[in-house]
């Protein structure tokens, strides 16, 4: 089955949801995960407070339980199976992929205070993540898409997902397993990222709407560095200076897209930034801390802030948009 041009050109999250919640509204735990990552990061080596971290983890790990719970209940009240209905949707399938994604993350922040336990919560978030990424697979493999319904976020369960999966097992102390992840996510992101980047290339131009996912290809790159900083404890070998490269070449071309995302509208679509804003902000600080060179503090510190302001302004908008349809609401 393949999917038609005009099918992919109305990128309507609501819509397209098998739930009452859209699947595309985890990108804002996931965000606010990612401002408390680089935050920890930020508490480790540059002396700063652990309440940023603390207040990001607890709003991301509050936001994920609300919307988990209403995604899968409002799934499961449509009728049993409907589950399935969004993994297979040529653009929100690998959408999916954000609740165990994000649980890992968690996760990994929580570690210290889960004990013992958190092993094995890692584990049952990397396997869950394992098994969403396998059926997405088969599926891609069994229905072929129209070259038109790839975009950049179908590398969040074969390709950061794994990277993500590698810090999460790094923080639970299995740096075995998690180099063997960190294999997967290779292997994928050379696999994908050729056919992603063919189709971006020469298919047809996304939608204006569905432009922001075009930020999502710092993400393959940058979470492959945190990974390898999570598995390394923080060294810059040679691996880390190749995708140390790559991040940064990829961070260039994205300033070429500032003008068209800047002329966006503001809508939930911004979250889509978030998440490579703040892994920026965080392999900036890693990098200047493992430099170590004069003025690395303020460099971090700048990065750290210039991320933070741009995510905090998109909850900013987020929550004076919120107010508003609460207003006309009542």
């Amino acid at each position: 089955m393949t999917v038609t041009k005009a099918r992919v050109a109305a990128p309507d999250a609501q819509t397209n949801s098998s739930s009452a919640l859209p699947i595309a509204l985890f990108s804002i735990p996931l965000g606010l995960a990612g401002l408390g990552g680089e935050w920890n990061a930020a508490r480790r080596l540059l002396g700063a407070s652990a309440v940023p971290a603390a207040v990001a983890y607890a709003a991301a790990a509050a936001v994920w339980a609300a919307f988990t719970i209403t995604y899968v209940v409002g799934a499961i009240r449509q009728r049993p199976g409907r589950l399935g209905v969004d993994l297979r949707h040529p653009l929100f399938g690998p959408l999916t992929a954000y609740i165990p994604v994000i649980a890992i993350l968690l996760t990994a922040y929580y570690a210290a205070d889960l004990g013992a336990s958190a092993r094995w919560l890692c584990y049952a978030a990397v396997a869950a993540l394992a098994v969403n990424a396998a059926a997405l697979v088969a599926h891609w493999l069994s229905a072929p898409l129209d070259q038109d319904a790839l975009h950049p976020g179908y590398f969040l369960p074969v390709v950061a997902g794994p990277f993500i999966a590698s810090i999460g097992l790094a923080s639970v102390g299995d740096r075995s397993p998690a180099i063997a992840v960190f294999g997967v996510g290779i292997y994928f992101w050379l696999l994908l990222g050729a056919v992603i980047t063919g189709r971006l290339f020469f298919g047809s131009p996304l939608p204006q709407p569905f432009r922001p996912v075009l930020s999502i290809l710092l993400s393959p790159p940058g979470t492959a560095s945190l990974a390898w900083f999570a598995i390394t404890g923080g060294q810059i070998d040679q691996l880390q200076g190749a995708i140390g490269a790559i991040t940064l070449f990829t961070l260039l071309i994205q300033l070429f897209f500032l003008p068209d995302y800047l002329r966006l509208p503001f809508s939930s679509q911004h979250w889509v930034f978030t998440f490579p804003l703040a892994v920026l902000g965080n392999i900036a600080i890693r990098w200047a801390a493992g430099v170590d060179f004069a003025g690395w503090k303020a460099v971090a510190w700048t990065a750290l802030g210039i991320s933070t302001l741009a995510i905090l302004a998109i909850l900013g908008g987020t929550l004076r948009d919120t107010t508003r349809w609460l207003r006309r609401t009542w």
